[in-house]
């Protein structure tokens, strides 16, 4: 074996070994998460091993047939789905005159929208929370301990990534499109929806997803505005620590339960998470 073919080896070897490394690293903690989740309370306690050769359902079965539980579960799949159904819709039809139209301060607008997503959550927890019981308020209903509220607390932080998101593919598109359809007497909403969307749907299907996600791993305005009714899946993990002790099985069964359905939404629209980051990148 030649020098240089030696050195394309190691340096092959090495690549995935670091790759391998990394995979590792990344899917411990849900590899840990199940571990924690198949053991009872007594295996838990009995000492560290990374195998886990037994299963202890009640740690599934307990939560499943809790209807507080059930509650929370479709409380983050209705309050997640609706919440990214909107900011796509507002982002889309945003990035599309900021896109298109020359609008004065257009850059300013864009960067201005970009800031709201800078800023920590917490900072803007106490003047939402006032916002949410005494502000808006219409009798005995507020948006407080609502699936409205959260849903609209959400757009507002996601909403500015979104438009960020989608500025870029947006501008990728050629305006030249747009002209030709014009000419040949298509209107603005004809263009959007019929050659814009379709051209972008790959970065508006990331956008869903990734919107989708931050929806449903929140928690401090999930634990913070919310009390019984519209209270989540993350909220709800707090509730299996007690003044008696942590039940850290259940806590990761339901951990591991929550995580199921973002990942079987992940990989059912794979494809076009990988179509929408590539989306644009390689340009004539």
């Amino acid at each position: 074996m030649t020098r240089s073919r030696f050195r394309k080896t190691l340096d092959w070897v090495g690549t995935y070994l670091v790759w391998i490394i990394a995979t590792l690293v990344v899917l411990f903690p849900i590899y840990w998460i199940f571990v924690v989740s198949a053991r009872s309370r007594v295996e838990l306690f009995g000492g560290p091993s990374l195998i886990q050769t037994s299963f202890f359902a009640k740690n599934y079965t307990k939560p499943l047939l809790d209807p507080t539980f059930r509650r929370y579960l479709i409380n983050s799949i209705i309050i997640s789905t609706t919440n990214a159904s909107l900011v796509v819709i507002l982002a889309v039809t945003a990035t599309y005159a900021l896109s298109r139209w020359r609008l004065k301060g257009d850059e300013n607008i864009f960067f201005w929208t970009i800031t709201n997503r800078m800023a920590p959550p917490a900072a803007f927890m106490f003047p939402v929370f006032l916002l949410f019981t005494r502000v808006v308020k219409f009798g005995d209903w507020s948006l407080f301990d609502t699936r409205l509220g959260l849903i609209l607390i959400y757009c507002t932080f996601n909403l500015p990534f979104a438009i960020w998101l989608l500025k870029g593919i947006m501008d990728g598109i050629p305006i030249d499109l747009d002209e030709a359809a014009l000419v040949d007497g298509a209107g603005t909403w004809t263009v959007l929806t019929k050659i814009i969307v379709p051209l972008a749907a790959p970065g508006i299907a990331i956008t869903f997803v990734l919107s989708w996600v931050f929806a449903w791993n929140e928690y401090i305005y999930a634990a913070t505005l919310t009390s019984v009714h519209a209270r989540t899946v993350t909220t709800g993990l707090a509730e299996y620590v007690t003044v008696t002790g942590t039940n850290w099985g259940e806590m990761a069964a339901v951990s591991v339960i929550a995580l199921l359905p973002a990942l079987l939404f992940l990989v059912v629209v794979q494809r076009y998470i990988v179509m929408g980051l590539t989306f644009g990148a390689v340009k004539e």
